[in-house]
């Protein structure tokens, strides 16, 4: 089964500020705001919903391909792809642009300064779902808004059952336009916030959730994550990490988890720890792609974590 990973690629420059923000940036003032923070860490790392699920995908050793469309400064990210193995074939490049880019500034109370350029994904809608190459499983992760759109209609009319994942793209939707992808979708998977906002929005109940789609996951942070199907509910305990260096991309970590158990036919309870395992693997380490493992080092922790065996 090979699932095709919808959504950014993008760099991700991250900066520390050696003080905190609540120090230099005056309450009475942020109506004329002019300030400068000096950052003697930074790093540029490669992220973007569909790179990073690829990344945690490919570790596990499932098959998918990311698509995404990328402006003319991808050259280094797309030889970080390549040597890592994954493939390329629907990564389009727009030469007029450039790559997503987000500039984070971190203070040392863990607050974030974002800004986000999108860059080529605004271009993701240029890019079709294939129907004849084999696609299997899908997922809509964070992108460009018509992009999104078009590629949730486009696995529904080849019939690949695919995971919305709204993410921080959630907010571009309105109520009809949620519930267009509720009625396509076969998963939906969001965190506790998210799914607020989804009910809010759509005017619709959990049960109403439900009833749209085969499984409705949540995460729920420290506290698991709970997977509701039309039988009822499953809870999945925490994976414990074993440092906390940096929460960014666990939520891209826990859904590779969830298309490799899909993909591996595993039932709930089993995906559900798989993804929330490998959510706790990248928080241990800064950056979306630090990470790493062999597959006899993930069993290890599995069976350490929950106490069962990792299905061969």
């Amino acid at each position: 089964m090979t699932a095709l990973i919808c959504g950014s690629l993008a760099y991700d420059t991250i900066m520390v500020y050696s003080g905190h923000f609540k120090h230099d940036i005056l309450p009475d003032k942020v109506h004329m705001l002019n300030v400068s923070f000096l950052v003697p860490e930074l790093r540029r790392e490669f992220g973007g919903c569909a790179g990073n699920i690829a990344y945690n995908l490919k570790l596990l050793g499932g098959a998918g391909l990311p698509m995404g469309t990328v402006g003319r400064d991808f050259d280094t990210y797309a030889a970080w792809m390549d040597e890592q193995g994954i493939g390329r074939d629907y990564v389009k490049q727009v030469e007029a642009v450039y790559t997503a880019q987000a500039y984070i500034t971190t203070d040392l109370d863990d607050n974030q300064i974002t800004a986000f350029h999108p860059g080529a994904m605004n271009h993701a809608h240029e890019q079709s779902v294939p129907s004849d190459v084999g696609i299997t499983l899908g997922i809509v992760a964070p992108d460009g808004r018509d992009g999104m759109l078009a590629h949730a209609e486009q696995f529904a009319a080849a019939g690949i059952p695919f995971i919305f994942d709204p993410g921080q793209g959630l907010p571009m939707f309105n109520g009809v336009e949620l519930q267009h992808f509720l009625d396509r979708a076969r998963y939906i998977a969001v965190n506790e916030y998210e799914f607020e906002m989804l009910c809010k929005r759509t005017n619709l109940s959990l049960g109403a959730i439900v009833a749209r789609v085969d499984a409705c996951i949540v995460t729920r942070g420290a506290q698991g994550s709970r997977i509701y199907t039309r039988t009822g509910s499953i809870d999945i305990p925490p994976a414990q990490p074993q440092a906390l260096a940096d929460p960014t991309g666990c939520g891209d970590a826990y859904r590779a988890g969830l298309i490799y158990g899909l993909q591996q036919e595993f039932d709930w309870e089993t995906t559900g720890r798989i993804a929330s395992l490998l959510g706790a693997i990248k928080i241990e380490r800064p950056g979306t792609q630090n990470h790493s493992f062999t597959r006899a080092e993930f069993s290890a922790r599995y069976q350490a974590a929950f106490g069962r065996e990792l299905p061969l």
